[in-house]
C-alpha cells in the first residue's frame, strides 16, 4: 500500500527566466511518493531541466510551491564529465559532501567513500583516478555515488544515460533500480527516451510547452495514451 504522504509536492508552479517573456513552466503540479520512480518525458526545450532546477531550489518559481518531505534531495547530472571536478581524484570528489559532517573523521570519510564506490560497482583503485581517466560509464557511477553519500531519500536524475552507449545505459539503469530497492530511494528520472522510462519507472509525466499534458502509470500511458502529443512520442520511440 502506498504511503499517501509525498516526498515531493509540486503545486501549480509557473516559472520563467525573464520578465515580459512567456514562462517556461506553466501551472505544473505533481507529486512523488516514497519508493516511487517517476519519469518526466518530452522533447528538448519543453521545460524538463528548468523544472529540475526549480525542484532543487536552483531557480525560484514565479508562483506556486515546491515542498520536500525528505531533506537534502540530490541530483545526478546528464554529463558527469562536466559535473565532476576534473582537478581532483575520485576519492576527494566522494569525500567532499561528507566534509559537511564535522562528526566524521578523515578515516570515516575514506571508509564511506570506499563503501559507496563498491556499492555502485567500481573497484577501489578508481579512488585514485581523476575523472578524465575513467570511461563514461565509470564517471556516471562516480556521479551516482557522490549523490548518494549524504543518504538522500529523493534524487533527480536529469538524462543520466543519454551520453552513454546502449550497453552501458542498460547497466546504469539496472544499477539505479538496484539502489532504489536497497536504499529505499525515490527519484524523478528526466528523459527524452520513453524506452528508458519504461524500464525503470512506475509512473510517467508527459511535458509539452512547459505543461504536464498527461500523467499516469507507465502501463496506462503507454498502452492507452489520451494525448496526441504522447502518441507522437510513443510512435517516435518504436
Amino acid at each position: 500500500m502506498r504511503d499517501d504522504t509525498p516526498l515531493l509536492s509540486v503545486d501549480h508552479v509557473t516559472c520563467g527566466y525573464r520578465r515580459g517573456q512567456p514562462p517556461v513552466l506553466r501551472d505544473v503540479s505533481f507529486a512523488v511518493y516514497p519508493g516511487e520512480a517517476v519519469g518526466l518525458v518530452g522533447e528538448s526545450g519543453t521545460g524538463k531541466s528548468t523544472l529540475a532546477k526549480v525542484i532543487l531550489g536552483m531557480l525560484k518559481p514565479d508562483s506556486g510551491t515546491v515542498f520536500h518531505a525528505a531533506p537534502r534531495p540530490q541530483m545526478i547530472f546528464q554529463d558527469p564529465y562536466s559535473s565532476l571536478n576534473p582537478a581532483y581524484r575520485v576519492e576527494w570528489i566522494l569525500e567532499e559532501p561528507l566534509r559537511l559532517d564535522k562528526n566524521l573523521s578523515r578515516e570515516d570519510r575514506r571508509r564511506l567513500a570506499r563503501e559507496m564506490l563498491e556499492r555502485v560497482g567500481l573497484p577501489e583503485e578508481c579512488l585514485q583516478e581523476k575523472p578524465v581517466r575513467l570511461s563514461g560509464g565509470q564517471r556516471q557511477r562516480v556521479a551516482i555515488a557522490a549523490a548518494l553519500l549524504c543518504r538522500p531519500r529523493f534524487l533527480v536524475a536529469d538524462e543520466p544515460v543519454s551520453a552513454l552507449d546502449v550497453t552501458i545505459q542498460a547497466q546504469i539503469l539496472a544499477l539505479l533500480g538496484d539502489l532504489r530497492r536497497e536504499l529505499d530511494l525515490s527519484y524523478l528520472l528526466i528523459s527524452h527516451d520513453l524506452n528508458v522510462v519504461s524500464q525503470v519507472c512506475d509512473r510517467v509525466l508527459v511535458m509539452k510547452g512547459g505543461e504536464i499534458v498527461e500523467q499516469g502509470t507507465v502501463e496506462e500511458v503507454y498502452r492507452r495514451p489520451r494525448c496526441a502529443y504522447t502518441r507522437q512520442l510513443l510512435s517516435a520511440a518504436e
